[in-house]
């Protein structure tokens, strides 16, 4: 815990891929003092920290290796012919994993901005901005889709999104779950867009092996408050990695939505990306 307001670590915290996620609202909720998935802020010429700098264990200990080789222990092992090594596949396997509204559920539909600009993936910056930027090196492709729930009703206007970031190596991939456990920590708010922001965030993360996860070579779970104007609602955000590719899902709360059903959301989307992922991949459970 650091001064009550964010916590990042580690842990042996058990839940499964869809059905055990509304463990997260119990146990990050308990610590309580977005992100791929979040939507870009204001532009900034400051360089986004990298995960590299950041000194996590995670992206020290990750492998270097590139196209389908996995890391010690993985779950899961892809068809490397089926791994994507240029842009142009990489661009294709986005494109037919990130989830599209209807794919959600009954209601969602296109936010205004559907899509992400096309060669772009979205990062923190050093003002603690998020913002979409020309692909890095290391990253072969990134594609996010936004979605929602109108307010109607008497509930408020639930928004979602869903990335998927495919890297060059292993290595690369790692970085970004190291990046994400440290964003916390450097930037305990973070702007989403000019009247969107994110607060008191609060990270788990579990590696293969950890707890119940038999499914993804690293997860990294954050639980913290969706901000607009004065208004204040529980944000989730899932960054799943699977060999050079990263899943992320966020969902923003809206009035009329239990942290459950926001939770529920949260894990149906991140499993269906993750199956759907493997089914492209063509690798075996």
């Amino acid at each position: 815990m650091n001064n009550g307001n964010t916590v990042v670590h580690r842990s042996n915290w058990p839940w499964r891929v869809a059905a055990s996620v509304a463990a997260a609202t119990v146990v990050l909720g308990g610590c309580s003092s977005e992100s791929g998935g979040k939507a870009a802020g204001p532009s900034s010429s400051a360089p986004p920290k990298s995960a590299a700098a950041s000194g996590s264990p995670s992206a020290a200990a990750s492998a270097s290796s590139p196209g389908g080789d996995a890391s010690p222990g993985t779950p899961f092992e892809a068809d490397p012919a089926k791994v994507p090594g240029t842009k142009s596949r990489a661009k294709a396997l986005a494109a037919a994993v990130a989830l599209k509204p209807q794919e959600w559920g009954a209601g969602f539909r296109a936010q205004q901005q559907a899509v992400s600009a096309p060669g772009t993936v979205a990062l923190l910056n050093e003002q603690c901005r998020w913002e979409r930027r020309a692909l890095p090196k290391g990253v072969l492709g990134s594609l996010s889709r936004y979605s929602e729930i109108p307010a109607a009703g008497g509930k408020g206007e639930l928004k979602v999104s869903a990335a998927v970031t495919v890297h060059t190596t292993v290595r690369d991939a790692d970085e970004q779950l190291a990046t994400t456990l440290e964003e916390p920590l450097r930037c305990r708010q973070q702007q989403v867009r000019t009247d969107e922001w994110i607060s008191g965030l609060i990270s788990n993360a579990m590696p293969y092996g950890q707890g119940n996860n038999t499914y993804s070579d690293d997860q990294v779970v954050e639980m913290g408050k969706y901000l607009t104007g004065k208004i204040q609602q529980t944000y989730y955000w899932h960054v799943t990695r699977l060999g050079t590719v990263t899943l992320a899902v966020s969902v923003k709360g809206a009035k009329g939505y239990s942290d459950k059903e926001l939770a529920t959301y949260a894990g149906n989307a991140d499993a269906s990306m993750l199956t759907r992922l493997k089914s492209e991949l063509g690798g075996n459970n």
